[in-house]
C-alpha cells in the first residue's frame, strides 16, 4: 500500500510518515503490520471523542438507512442538519443564533469573509501575524508568512496584519475596516493565548470603527479547551463564530455562525449568495449531532481540564522549555527544530503519535482525544519522558 500510496495519491512533504493505516479504535490506531499507536494527535484536533466512537458510528448507520445527499444546502429540511444548528443556537450567545454548514474550515472561513463584506460594505480584511486559517486563496490570503504564501501570489487584496496580543497595533483598526480575523487561540504560532484582555480590546475597538470580529475556533473548538468554544474564557463574544476539526468526531465538516439579521444577508442581493453542493450533508450532519450531544452531555468538557494538569505534572523535562496552550490544545516547546522533530519521528517508534506545528518549529502537538484516559496520558508520557532521557 505504500509503494501506491507514494505514487498515486498527492503528497505534500517531501518524506511523508507513510504509516500504514488498519484501522483505528478509541485512543489507538493500528497499521497493517499489526503495531499499536497510542494517538496523541486525534487527526489533528479533528477526533475529539476519539475513532469510531460508538454514539458517532451508530448515528451515521443510521442516517446511511435513510438518505445520503438530496439537494444543495439551504433549499431542503433535513433533520440532522436542522437539529444541529438548533441545538448549537442553545449552546451560544443570542447573537450567534443562525448556522451555516460548509465542509471543512477553511470554506467556513471563505463565507464569513463573504459576509463581513456584505454585511459591512466594506473591504478591508485584518488578520494576525502567523495565522493559519486555512489553504484555500481567501484564507491563504490572511497568512503573512511569505515563505508559504509567495508561490500562489497574487492573493485577494486589501488585506492587513497585526500582531497578536499587541494592543498597540489596534490602532491599524479604523473606520475602513470590515472585519478583524483572530484565531481565539493561535494555533500554527505555537498555541499562544490571548493576554491582558487582548480579545476585549479587540472587539471594542471594532465595535468603535464598525467592523465586525470574526473568531476562528477551528481548532479550540468543541469542548478541546474545558469549554465548548475558547472564547468562552475570555469574555467576548463574536460576530460571526468559525468552526470545523473537532466538529464532526472524525468526519469533514465546518461552519460559521452569526446573527439571523447578518446571515439572512447571503439570501439575497446577490440570491445564493454562499453555496455548497455538500455543506449540510445528512450523513455528515447526524455524525456532529451525535458528537455535540456527547460533549455537551458528559463530562468531556471539564476532564479536559484535569487532563491537562496531569499532562503538566509528567512533562517536566530539562529539554522542555514551556508547555503552551489550554485544555487538550497542547505545544511543548523544546530547545531546536532538531530536538522537536526527533522526538516525535522516536515517539511513532515508540508507538506514540505527535505532530508538528505549521509555523513554530520547535513546538510538539498535543491534541489527543477528548476521550483519552488518565492512564493512556501517563502511558504516553512515559514514552515521550524516556526519548528526552536518551537525547544527548
Amino acid at each position: 500500500m505504500k509503494e501506491d500510496f507514494l505514487k498515486y495519491q498527492a503528497q505534500t512533504t517531501p518524506h511523508p510518515l507513510a504509516l500504514e493505516i488498519s484501522h483505528a479504535k478509541g485512543s489507538y490506531i493500528y497499521s497493517i503490520q499489526g503495531k499499536k499507536y497510542l494517538d496523541f494527535v486525534a487527526g489533528v484536533s479533528a477526533c475529539s471523542l476519539g475513532h469510531c466512537h460508538p454514539r458517532v458510528v451508530n448515528a451515521v448507520k443510521k442516517q446511511l438507512d435513510s438518505y445520503l445527499h438530496v439537494m444543495v444546502y439551504g433549499e431542503y429540511a433535513q433533520g440532522p442538519a436542522v437539529e444541529y444548528a438548533k441545538l448549537l443556537a442553545h449552546q451560544l450567545p443570542e447573537n450567534l443564533n443562525k448556522t451555516y454548514l460548509t465542509n471543512s474550515g477553511t470554506e467556513a472561513i471563505e463565507g464569513a469573509l463573504k459576509l463581513a463584506r456584505r454585511a459591512t460594505g466594506k473591504t478591508e480584511l485584518i488578520a494576525a501575524k502567523n495565522a493559519y486559517h486555512g489553504n484555500t486563496m481567501g484564507s491563504l490570503s490572511l497568512m503573512d508568512y511569505e515563505e508559504r504564501v509567495k508561490p500562489f501570489r497574487p492573493l485577494i487584496g486589501d488585506v492587513s496584519f497585526i500582531e497578536f496580543n499587541l494592543e498597540d497595533d489596534l490602532k491599524k483598526i479604523t473606520h475602513k475596516t470590515a472585519a478583524v480575523l483572530l484565531e481565539t487561540i493561535q494555533g500554527g504560532a505555537g498555541f499562544i493565548l490571548p493576554v491582558n484582555k487582548y480579545l476585549e480590546k479587540v472587539k471594542k475597538r471594532c465595535e468603535e470603527v464598525g467592523a465586525l470580529l470574526i473568531l476562528d475556533e477551528i481548532q479550540p473548538g468543541f469542548g478541546r479547551t474545558g469549554k465548548l468554544f475558547g472564547f468562552q474564557h475570555f469574555q467576548v463574544i463574536p460576530d460571526i463564530l468559525v468552526m470545523g476539526k473537532g466538529m464532526g468526531g472524525g468526519l469533514p465538516i465546518g461552519a460559521f455562525t452569526a446573527s439571523e439579521k447578518v446571515m439572512d444577508l447571503l439570501m439575497d442581493n446577490p440570491k445564493l449568495g454562499h453555496i455548497t453542493t455538500f455543506g449540510g450533508n445528512a450523513v455528515i450532519a447526524a455524525a456532529a449531532l451525535a458528537t455535540l450531544k456527547e460533549i455537551i452531555q458528559s463530562d468531556l468538557m471539564a476532564e479536559s481540564l484535569e487532563k491537562e494538569k496531569l499532562f503538566r505534572e509528567l512533562l517536566v523535562h530539562p529539554l522542555l522549555k514551556e508547555i503552551r496552550g489550554k485544555g487538550l490544545m497542547l505545544a511543548l516547546i523544546t530547545p531546536s527544530e532538531e530536538i522537536a522533530t526527533e522526538i516525535i519521528l522516536k515517539c511513532q517508534d515508540r508507538g506514540l503519535i505527535l505532530f508538528w506545528l505549521l509555523f513554530e518549529k520547535k513546538a510538539i502537538r498535543i491534541t489527543p482525544p477528548l476521550t483519552i484516559s488518565m492512564a493512556e496520558i501517563r502511558e504516553g508520557c512515559g514514552i515521550i519522558i524516556d526519548i528526552l532521557n536518551d537525547i544527548k
